[in-house]
């Protein structure tokens, strides 16, 4: 960010930078030399397409956790469990450290998510206190903690394909299933839409206002 330290951005230099590989290029280049993704100084519709996958992603969250995430069947009895009451019968199985494990990549890790990316898409519109660092390490963690969240439908996929060599019990995936994987896929997709380089400009922006008030 320029000012006072001297610096100057990126595109104040004539550069930009590839958002997938981080290659950076002269200004005017049409797409990466390395991964042929376009190159834009700024996208201007970013956070549009960050609240639409962010909505898709809540609204597939919600049934993800009402609807059964398992159809166990032992002999003649019948059990449909939620992700939570799952987590449970594990716990109660003599498995707390799965159980648990399930619990934060299932309900916390979602919920964190959807969280930290509607507060990164509001502070670049209305400005945070945060520091530009602290916003872009937390942009940083979301993108990594990202592809964790698929640990519940794996727990799923594995129990099934176990559970299907005995003649006396199955597991079968529940409605939640699919619903939990497209609610991972849009928040993904929310987080990638995302455009980092917006908390600086802001940041830049609030330090001009701060400037020209005093």
């Amino acid at each position: 960010m320029s000012g006072a330290s001297g610096t100057i951005t990126a595109r104040e230099a004539g550069l930009v930078a590839c958002t997938r590989c981080t290659r950076v290029w002269p200004a005017g280049t049409a797409r990466c030399g390395r991964c042929g993704k376009p190159l834009v100084s700024r996208d201007t519709h970013s956070l549009s397409r960050v609240w639409a996958w962010w909505v898709a992603g809540v609204l597939c969250y919600i049934p993800a956790n009402l609807y059964p995430m398992l159809r166990t069947r032992m002999l003649f009895t019948t059990s449909d469990d939620t992700i939570i009451q799952g987590a449970i019968e594990l716990a109660t199985h003599g498995a707390p450290v799965v159980a648990l494990i399930i619990l934060i990549a299932s309900v916390a890790i979602p919920m964190g998510k959807f969280a930290a990316i509607g507060w990164l898409a509001v502070s670049v519109r209305r400005g945070s206190r945060a520091t530009p660092h602290a916003r872009h390490r937390l942009y940083e963690i979301v993108e990594y903690i990202g592809r964790w969240s698929m640990i519940d439908v794996f727990v799923v996929a594995i129990l099934t394909a176990l559970v299907q060599l005995n003649l006396a019990a199955s597991i079968k995936p529940g409605p939640a299933a699919l619903a939990f994987a497209l609610s991972v896929i849009f928040t993904m997709l929310s987080a990638q839409a995302f455009d980092p380089r917006l908390i600086w400009d802001r940041a830049e922006d609030d330090t001009r206002a701060r400037t020209s008030r005093a």
